[in-house]
This record gives C-alpha cells, structure tokens and sequence, in this order.
C-alpha cells in the first residue's frame, strides 16, 4: 500500500499548506498531482481532508457508494456551513434513499427538453442585459452580466417575484468566500436565506403560481390516501433547503462559468473569432471551456463509511476526502496537452460537472446558460477587450471556487 507524502507518521502525514492553491491554483494541483494520487491538506473549514488530485481516481470517487456525502458520518465533527437543518436537508447532504427520492421529485424540471425550452427567455434576458450597457462602451461584465442573468433565470423558475429578489450574490459571498474581517457575515448571510425561504415558501403555499416551488409545495402537501399528508414525499425542511440549493448553486457556478469562459476567450482571441464566425461550435467550445477553467475546483465533500484505499492510499472511515475537479480535469493521463484549451479535442469526459449519482442537476439548464450567454457577448460586442491590463484580474482567494472578483471589460 502507497503512504500520502509528507512529514508525520506514515499513515496519518503532517496536513500540507494549500496557500499555492490560492495563490496560483492550477501550477498547485499539477505539483501535487505529480507528487502522488492523495495527499493530506487543510480544507476550507480549517479541518485536515484527504486531497485526490488524479482523474481515474477523481472519477471512481465521484461515484463510490461507499463515499458518503451525509455529514453525520464524519467522524471528525465536521459541520461545513453550520446551516440550520431547514437550509441542511439538501442533496449535498444526502445519500439514496433520501437522495434518488428528493433528487427524483425535482429532476424533471432540468431535463433537456423542458431547459430547451428555456433558451428563448434566456436568450431575451442576456441581450436585455447587454443592451443596458451597450452605449457605455465599457463594463464590469461579472457584476452586469454573468451575475443578474442566472439569479433571473433561476427566479423565474422558481417563481420569485422580481420585487423580492434580494442580494442573493451577496450571500453567497459570505458563505463561499468568507471575509475574515467580518467572521459574522456568513451566521448573518444564513439568518437572511431562511427567513427569505421560509417566507417566499408561505407566500407560494397561500398563492401558488405556474412555477417549480409551487409545483414541490404541492407534492409536500398532497394529502395521502388517509387524508394525511405524504410527509415521505418531501419534509418541510427538505422543501426549504431544495429551493435554497436550486438558488444557491444555481447562480454561484453558473455566474463563475460564464466570466471564467469570456475571461479564457479573451485570452485566446484566435478561437474567439472563431466561434463568432461559427456559432455551431459553441456547444463543444462550452464544454471545453468547463474542463479548462471550471467554477468548482473540488466536488462536495465526502466520509467513507469504511477503511479505503485511494490511489493505495489508505483513508479511515470517517474523515473528510476532497476530490479535486480542477486536478482531475487537468490530468495529462487523461488529456492530451491539458494546458491547452483546445474545443477540438476528441477526449472529453471532463468532471467540471460531476459524475454519477451526484451529477449535477442544473447541468442541462447551466450549459444552455453559458452557451447562450457567451453567444450573445460574442455577437454583440465584436471589438471585445480587457479594459485593464491582464495581470490586474484578481479571483477569489478560496479553494472552494474558482471565480473572478470583477471582469472590466471595453468594445
């Protein structure tokens, strides 16, 4: 059996500083990826977590059944956000049964077809937002666009009315990346998401509408064949914590996506001009662009439910196992020259997504978002440019995202 590298005894190795990560995120992962399949660091939370860098390895991972994603098996306390359980009872915390059961109630609003039928709405909300900056020539593309456009798309969907469309980028700033100077602003972040849902979740059960939280209220309360209520269905907490994950995670990978994309075509201008002649390879370009620069660098966190071996690493049931997306994805074992952002690649397969059980539900409605955002800025903006030099960009400083702070560009 291979030991992790490191300091500290052969199986349990001195967690190592993943300030290279921060710093220069992608260089990081090569070099641990190049060091060996696993290796123990510091997670987000402060906590040390078993880090998987190797994409064979990511990819077995992602859909192991004996790595849970059910926080009560942790044996190390781990308690991620602290969310209160009305905003905890989520896919991200579940494994089947619950899982295939809440993920099966709600997946038919992302299939293809029915995200098909999204794309002339959202194709009239990207050029609405871009005609709102057209005749000032200059723009943070991040906060006008990349931002607004699936906050909108994910409201209408759930039938939030534009008047109570709150901060939602806000908070999930403070819980993604939070400001050391101001540790309270995640528990306030928290505070406001529940007493939002709770409250958008009252509105909706007294006045239902043709939307998809009016469509998961009625399958909560549909009264069973004794005249109760079908509480296996879906809880109340469920209810409330489904609607905060469809917003959340719906607007947080979709807004990093997008401004990760434009950034990437920015910085290949040859194949920028490229899919402005041809809009037809924008799909495959897309998917490219997810592999290259994904928002995600690392998959929801996970406990084995028993001693496993990863990469002939062993990690003991209970402790927290990262596997990394963004190393994964970069993987020469499984990328020809992965460095290079090449839409003609005939060796897809990328995980900016996820793989398995786990996949992510919003995938069909967050590639038809990014397809159609990116067409619509490549269309209409041709003379396209940074409008600061390029070593000024800054991203988050976060493991957990891979997102710019803001996106200055000019036409």
């Amino acid at each position: 059996m291979q030991n992790a590298a490191h300091t500290g005894s052969p199986d349990r190795p001195d967690p190592i500083d993943t300030t290279m990560l921060l710093d220069d995120p992608y260089a990081g992962y090569e070099r641990l990826r190049e060091a060996g399949p696993v290796h123990r660091i510091t997670g987000p939370d402060g906590q040390p977590a078993w880090l998987v860098t190797r994409y064979a390895d990511v990819r077995s991972g992602l859909a192991d059944p004996r790595l849970s994603l059910d926080k009560r098996n942790s044996s190390t306390g781990y308690r991620g956000f602290s969310l209160p359980p009305a905003l905890d009872a989520n896919l991200l915390n579940m494994d089947p049964p619950d899982h295939t059961r809440v993920r099966r109630l709600v997946a038919k609003a992302f299939t293809p077809g029915r995200v098909d039928k999204l794309r002339a709405p959202v194709a009239k909300v990207a050029h609405d937002l871009l005609d709102a900056i057209e005749a000032k020539g200059r723009a943070d593309l991040l906060a006008d666009f990349a931002a607004p456009l699936p906050i909108i798309v994910i409201c209408d969907l759930l039938g939030i009315p534009e008047r109570d469309r709150l901060d939602f980028r806000a908070w999930s700033d403070a819980l993604i990346t939070p400001d050391p100077a101001r540790p309270e602003a995640a528990k306030e972040a928290v505070g406001a998401m529940l007493r939002f849902y709770t409250d958008l979740i009252a509105t909706k059960r007294a006045e239902p509408g043709d939307d998809l939280l009016s469509d998961l209220i009625a399958v909560r309360d549909e009264p069973d064949g004794d005249g109760g209520v079908a509480g296996d269905r879906l809880s109340e907490d469920e209810l409330t914590s489904l609607a905060f994950l469809i917003l959340l995670a719906g607007y947080e990978n979709t807004v990093h996506l997008i401004g990760n994309s434009v950034l990437a075509l920015l910085d290949h201008p040859e194949l920028l001009a490229e899919l402005r002649a041809d809009p037809d390879r924008l799909p495959a370009a897309a998917e490219e662009l997810a592999r290259f620069d994904g928002p995600a660098p690392l998959a929801i966190r996970r406990f084995p439910l028993e001693d496993i071996e990863i990469g002939g690493v062993r990690i003991p049931a209970g402790e927290s196992v990262l596997l990394s997306l963004a190393a994964a994805n970069r993987d020469p074992e499984r990328f020809t020259d992965p460095t290079k952002l090449d839409p003609r690649r005939e060796n897809f397969g990328h995980l900016a997504l996820g793989h398995g059980i786990h996949y992510c539900l919003g995938a069909p409605l967050a590639r038809m978002e990014t397809q159609t955002a990116l067409d619509a800025v490549i269309q209409r903006f041709p003379g396209l440019r940074l409008d600061v030099p390029r070593e000024e960009m800054q991203w988050r400083r976060s493991i957990r995202a891979r997102g710019l702070i803001s996106l200055p560009v000019a036409w």
